[in-house]
Protein backbone atom coordinates (compact mmCIF):
# COMPACT_ATOMS: atom_id res chain seq x y z
CA UNK A 1 0.00 0.00 0.00
CA UNK A 2 1.57 3.66 -1.04
CA UNK A 3 2.55 5.40 2.45
CA UNK A 4 0.15 8.45 2.73
CA UNK A 5 1.76 11.22 4.75
CA UNK A 6 -0.46 14.95 5.94
CA UNK A 7 1.87 17.78 5.39
CA UNK A 8 1.19 21.72 5.69
CA UNK A 9 2.98 22.86 2.80
CA UNK A 10 3.12 25.86 0.16
CA UNK A 11 2.01 24.73 -3.38
CA UNK A 12 2.89 26.47 -6.06
CA UNK A 13 2.20 26.37 -9.94
CA UNK A 14 3.68 28.44 -12.22
CA UNK A 15 3.01 27.90 -16.34
CA UNK A 16 4.54 29.76 -19.54
CA UNK A 17 1.89 32.00 -20.57
CA UNK A 18 0.65 31.56 -24.07
CA UNK A 19 1.92 28.03 -25.42
CA UNK A 20 -0.57 27.11 -27.83
CA UNK A 21 0.52 30.73 -29.76
CA UNK A 22 4.34 30.14 -28.70
CA UNK A 23 3.57 26.39 -30.50
CA UNK A 24 1.97 28.25 -33.88
CA UNK A 25 4.57 30.33 -34.33
CA UNK A 26 7.81 28.74 -33.76
CA UNK A 27 6.79 24.92 -34.27
CA UNK A 28 6.49 21.81 -32.17
CA UNK A 29 10.46 21.36 -31.48
CA UNK A 30 11.38 25.08 -31.11
CA UNK A 31 8.49 25.56 -28.84
CA UNK A 32 9.08 22.67 -26.98
CA UNK A 33 12.62 23.87 -26.02
CA UNK A 34 11.77 27.06 -25.21
CA UNK A 35 9.46 25.61 -22.79
CA UNK A 36 11.69 23.32 -21.40
CA UNK A 37 14.32 25.95 -20.82
CA UNK A 38 11.68 28.02 -18.74
CA UNK A 39 10.25 25.04 -16.84
CA UNK A 40 14.10 24.55 -15.50
CA UNK A 41 14.93 28.11 -15.07
CA UNK A 42 11.63 28.02 -12.42
CA UNK A 43 12.98 24.58 -10.85
CA UNK A 44 16.41 25.88 -10.40
CA UNK A 45 14.68 29.25 -8.52
CA UNK A 46 12.52 26.75 -6.28
CA UNK A 47 15.40 25.02 -5.35
CA UNK A 48 17.15 28.31 -4.26
CA UNK A 49 14.40 29.22 -1.71
CA UNK A 50 14.08 25.76 -0.25
CA UNK A 51 11.36 24.12 -2.39
CA UNK A 52 10.93 20.41 -4.46
CA UNK A 53 10.11 20.15 -7.85
CA UNK A 54 7.07 17.40 -7.43
CA UNK A 55 6.17 17.28 -11.21
CA UNK A 56 6.30 19.08 -14.65
CA UNK A 57 2.90 18.85 -16.51
CA UNK A 58 3.49 20.17 -20.28
CA UNK A 59 3.96 24.36 -19.75
CA UNK A 60 3.71 23.78 -15.86
CA UNK A 61 5.72 23.29 -13.01
CA UNK A 62 4.40 22.44 -9.56
CA UNK A 63 6.57 23.04 -6.51
CA UNK A 64 6.11 22.71 -2.88
CA UNK A 65 7.79 25.08 0.03
CA UNK A 66 7.95 24.31 3.88
CA UNK A 67 6.69 27.77 4.44
CA UNK A 68 4.71 30.67 2.65
CA UNK A 69 7.81 33.34 2.48
CA UNK A 70 9.87 30.84 0.83
CA UNK A 71 7.12 30.43 -1.92
CA UNK A 72 6.40 33.76 -1.88
CA UNK A 73 9.96 35.33 -2.44
CA UNK A 74 10.72 32.26 -4.97
CA UNK A 75 7.10 33.58 -7.31
CA UNK A 76 8.88 36.78 -7.29
CA UNK A 77 12.09 35.75 -8.40
CA UNK A 78 10.56 33.13 -10.54
CA UNK A 79 8.95 36.29 -12.45
CA UNK A 80 11.83 38.01 -12.36
CA UNK A 81 14.05 35.34 -13.71
CA UNK A 82 11.88 34.97 -17.25
CA UNK A 83 12.24 38.84 -17.37
CA UNK A 84 15.64 39.27 -17.14
CA UNK A 85 16.97 36.23 -19.13
CA UNK A 86 18.16 37.30 -22.57
CA UNK A 87 17.03 34.10 -24.29
CA UNK A 88 13.66 34.51 -23.04
CA UNK A 89 13.39 38.21 -23.52
CA UNK A 90 13.75 37.52 -26.75
CA UNK A 91 10.91 35.52 -27.66
CA UNK A 92 8.71 37.32 -25.37
CA UNK A 93 7.90 34.62 -23.07
CA UNK A 94 6.25 35.08 -19.62
CA UNK A 95 4.37 33.01 -16.82
CA UNK A 96 1.58 33.20 -14.69
CA UNK A 97 1.62 32.19 -10.98
CA UNK A 98 -0.73 31.00 -8.13
CA UNK A 99 0.52 29.81 -4.49
CA UNK A 100 -1.43 28.89 -1.32
CA UNK A 101 -0.57 27.20 2.26
CA UNK A 102 -2.49 24.76 3.51
CA UNK A 103 -3.07 21.02 4.20
CA UNK A 104 -1.99 18.15 1.88
CA UNK A 105 -1.41 14.75 1.47
CA UNK A 106 2.32 13.43 0.32
CA UNK A 107 2.22 10.06 -1.54
CA UNK A 108 4.63 8.35 -3.84
CA UNK A 109 6.36 11.79 -4.88
CA UNK A 110 3.23 13.41 -5.50
CA UNK A 111 1.12 15.84 -3.65
CA UNK A 112 -2.92 15.85 -3.33
CA UNK A 113 -5.65 17.57 -1.32
CA UNK A 114 -7.52 20.89 -0.54
CA UNK A 115 -4.16 23.21 -0.74
CA UNK A 116 -3.18 21.61 -4.13
CA UNK A 117 -6.79 22.63 -5.00
CA UNK A 118 -6.65 25.93 -3.71
CA UNK A 119 -3.01 26.11 -5.20
CA UNK A 120 -4.16 25.42 -9.11
CA UNK A 121 -7.24 28.07 -8.65
CA UNK A 122 -5.31 30.64 -7.85
CA UNK A 123 -2.71 30.03 -10.85
CA UNK A 124 -5.92 30.04 -13.03
CA UNK A 125 -6.82 33.41 -11.81
CA UNK A 126 -3.46 34.69 -12.37
CA UNK A 127 -2.56 36.09 -15.79
CA UNK A 128 0.50 36.88 -17.58
CA UNK A 129 3.61 38.32 -15.49
CA UNK A 130 0.89 38.16 -12.15
CA UNK A 131 1.04 36.20 -9.15
CA UNK A 132 -2.00 35.43 -7.31
CA UNK A 133 -1.95 34.04 -3.50
CA UNK A 134 -4.57 33.57 -0.99
CA UNK A 135 -4.43 36.04 1.91
CA UNK A 136 -4.03 33.78 4.21
CA UNK A 137 -0.71 32.86 2.51
CA UNK A 138 0.96 36.38 2.48
CA UNK A 139 -0.58 37.11 6.26
CA UNK A 140 2.21 38.51 8.87
CA UNK A 141 4.59 38.21 5.96
CA UNK A 142 3.89 41.58 5.00
CA UNK A 143 4.15 43.41 7.53
CA UNK A 144 7.83 42.45 7.98
CA UNK A 145 8.36 44.22 4.72
CA UNK A 146 9.17 41.24 2.79
CA UNK A 147 7.03 41.78 0.04
CA UNK A 148 3.94 43.94 -0.91
CA UNK A 149 0.43 42.60 -1.70
CA UNK A 150 -2.76 44.47 -2.78
CA UNK A 151 -6.48 42.84 -1.94
CA UNK A 152 -8.27 41.64 -4.93
CA UNK A 153 -11.35 40.71 -3.47
CA UNK A 154 -13.13 37.34 -3.22
CA UNK A 155 -12.98 34.25 -5.57
CA UNK A 156 -14.46 30.92 -5.07
CA UNK A 157 -13.06 27.93 -5.24
CA UNK A 158 -14.23 24.43 -5.99
CA UNK A 159 -14.96 22.44 -2.79
CA UNK A 160 -15.17 26.02 -0.85
CA UNK A 161 -18.84 27.22 0.29
CA UNK A 162 -17.46 30.56 0.77
CA UNK A 163 -15.53 32.73 -1.33
CA UNK A 164 -11.68 33.11 -0.44
CA UNK A 165 -9.64 36.05 0.06
CA UNK A 166 -7.37 36.75 -2.94
CA UNK A 167 -4.25 39.14 -3.45
CA UNK A 168 -2.04 40.15 -6.12
CA UNK A 169 1.74 39.56 -5.41
CA UNK A 170 3.61 43.10 -6.29
CA UNK A 171 6.90 41.94 -8.10
CA UNK A 172 7.68 45.48 -9.89
CA UNK A 173 7.37 48.36 -9.27
CA UNK A 174 4.91 49.46 -11.76
CA UNK A 175 1.84 47.93 -10.89
CA UNK A 176 -0.70 49.20 -13.50
CA UNK A 177 -1.76 45.32 -14.21
CA UNK A 178 -3.53 44.92 -11.24
CA UNK A 179 -6.41 46.41 -12.38
CA UNK A 180 -6.22 43.73 -15.18
CA UNK A 181 -6.35 41.20 -12.69
CA UNK A 182 -8.75 42.50 -10.84
CA UNK A 183 -11.40 42.66 -13.77
CA UNK A 184 -10.64 38.83 -14.93
CA UNK A 185 -11.75 38.05 -10.66
CA UNK A 186 -14.82 40.58 -10.73
CA UNK A 187 -16.00 38.61 -13.81
CA UNK A 188 -14.85 35.06 -12.92
CA UNK A 189 -18.29 33.82 -11.43
CA UNK A 190 -20.34 35.24 -14.71
CA UNK A 191 -20.42 32.82 -17.66
CA UNK A 192 -18.19 32.50 -20.23
CA UNK A 193 -17.75 30.20 -23.50
CA UNK A 194 -16.31 26.68 -22.42
CA UNK A 195 -13.45 25.37 -23.99
CA UNK A 196 -14.44 21.93 -25.34
CA UNK A 197 -13.17 18.44 -26.70
CA UNK A 198 -14.24 16.34 -28.79
CA UNK A 199 -13.31 12.42 -29.21
CA UNK A 200 -13.92 10.43 -32.03
CA UNK A 201 -13.64 6.48 -31.90
CA UNK A 202 -14.95 4.26 -34.37
CA UNK A 203 -17.98 5.59 -35.05
CA UNK A 204 -18.76 6.90 -31.72
CA UNK A 205 -18.25 10.71 -30.77
CA UNK A 206 -17.88 12.31 -27.31
CA UNK A 207 -17.68 16.42 -26.27
CA UNK A 208 -16.46 17.35 -22.87
CA UNK A 209 -16.19 20.69 -21.14
CA UNK A 210 -14.16 22.55 -18.33
CA UNK A 211 -17.07 21.37 -15.86
CA UNK A 212 -16.84 17.30 -17.33
CA UNK A 213 -15.83 14.27 -14.86
CA UNK A 214 -12.59 12.85 -16.05
CA UNK A 215 -12.64 11.18 -19.15
CA UNK A 216 -11.64 7.45 -18.67
CA UNK A 217 -10.23 4.83 -21.42
CA UNK A 218 -9.21 1.50 -20.82
CA UNK A 219 -9.82 -2.07 -21.98
CA UNK A 220 -12.07 -2.97 -18.73
CA UNK A 221 -16.31 -2.29 -18.94
CA UNK A 222 -17.10 0.62 -16.91
CA UNK A 223 -14.62 3.51 -18.47
CA UNK A 224 -16.02 6.50 -20.72
CA UNK A 225 -14.28 4.66 -23.56
CA UNK A 226 -13.74 1.01 -23.47
CA UNK A 227 -11.14 -0.61 -26.19
CA UNK A 228 -11.34 -4.24 -26.09
CA UNK A 229 -7.78 -4.69 -27.28
CA UNK A 230 -4.62 -7.11 -25.58
CA UNK A 231 -2.16 -4.32 -25.78
CA UNK A 232 -4.37 -1.84 -24.16
CA UNK A 233 -4.66 -2.12 -20.58
CA UNK A 234 -7.67 -2.26 -18.09
CA UNK A 235 -7.01 1.32 -16.10
CA UNK A 236 -5.16 2.93 -19.65
CA UNK A 237 -5.21 6.58 -19.37
CA UNK A 238 -7.55 9.58 -18.65
CA UNK A 239 -8.29 13.37 -19.90
CA UNK A 240 -9.09 16.12 -17.57
CA UNK A 241 -9.61 19.67 -17.72
CA UNK A 242 -6.32 21.27 -15.54
CA UNK A 243 -5.64 24.61 -15.31
CA UNK A 244 -6.26 26.09 -18.68
CA UNK A 245 -5.81 22.91 -20.89
CA UNK A 246 -7.32 19.36 -21.77
CA UNK A 247 -4.51 16.70 -20.18
CA UNK A 248 -4.24 13.60 -21.29
CA UNK A 249 -2.55 11.25 -18.65
CA UNK A 250 -0.70 7.51 -19.16
CA UNK A 251 -1.22 5.12 -16.29
CA UNK A 252 -0.72 2.03 -18.36
CA UNK A 253 2.06 -0.53 -18.53
CA UNK A 254 2.79 -0.04 -22.51
CA UNK A 255 2.10 3.58 -23.06
CA UNK A 256 0.04 5.86 -25.48
CA UNK A 257 1.14 7.45 -28.50
CA UNK A 258 -0.14 11.21 -29.40
CA UNK A 259 0.19 12.47 -33.06
CA UNK A 260 0.01 16.29 -33.27
CA UNK A 261 0.63 17.17 -37.04
CA UNK A 262 3.33 15.29 -37.88
CA UNK A 263 4.57 14.78 -34.55
CA UNK A 264 4.43 11.62 -32.72
CA UNK A 265 4.89 11.88 -28.77
CA UNK A 266 4.93 8.29 -26.76
CA UNK A 267 4.15 8.84 -23.28
CA UNK A 268 4.61 6.30 -20.06
CA UNK A 269 3.30 7.33 -16.81
CA UNK A 270 3.48 10.58 -17.95
CA UNK A 271 0.87 13.79 -19.15
CA UNK A 272 0.57 16.02 -22.16
CA UNK A 273 -1.83 19.18 -22.84
CA UNK A 274 -3.66 18.55 -26.01
CA UNK A 275 -4.10 21.18 -28.51
CA UNK A 276 -5.39 21.33 -31.43
CA UNK A 277 -6.43 18.15 -32.79
CA UNK A 278 -4.91 14.62 -33.48
CA UNK A 279 -4.95 11.41 -32.62
CA UNK A 280 -4.71 9.03 -29.60
CA UNK A 281 -3.86 5.64 -29.98
CA UNK A 282 -3.82 3.08 -27.08
CA UNK A 283 -0.33 0.73 -26.54
CA UNK A 284 0.69 0.91 -29.94
CA UNK A 285 1.93 3.80 -32.04
CA UNK A 286 -0.98 5.37 -34.32
CA UNK A 287 0.73 3.78 -37.75
CA UNK A 288 0.20 0.01 -35.84
CA UNK A 289 -2.72 0.91 -33.65
CA UNK A 290 -4.49 2.65 -37.02
CA UNK A 291 -7.86 0.59 -35.69
CA UNK A 292 -8.48 1.78 -32.71
CA UNK A 293 -7.58 5.63 -33.22
CA UNK A 294 -8.96 7.98 -31.13
CA UNK A 295 -9.77 11.44 -32.63
CA UNK A 296 -9.38 14.00 -30.59
CA UNK A 297 -10.07 18.18 -31.18
CA UNK A 298 -9.93 21.07 -29.14
CA UNK A 299 -12.32 23.75 -29.68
Amino acid sequence: MPRVTPATLTILFADVSGSTKLFETRGDVRARSLIASVLGALAEVAQRHGGTLVKTIGDEVMCTFPGALQGLLASTDMQRKVKSEPAFVAENLGIRVGLHHGDALLEDGDIFGDAVNVAARMAALAKRDQIVATAGTALGITSAGALQVRSLGTARVAGKQLPIEIVDVLWQEDVSHVTTVQRIVQFANQPVERMKLALRHRGREFTIDETADPFTLGREPGHSLTVDADWVSRDHAMIEWKRGHFVLTDRSTNGTWVRIGSEELMLHRDALHLRRSGTISLGQSTETGSVNLVYFDCT
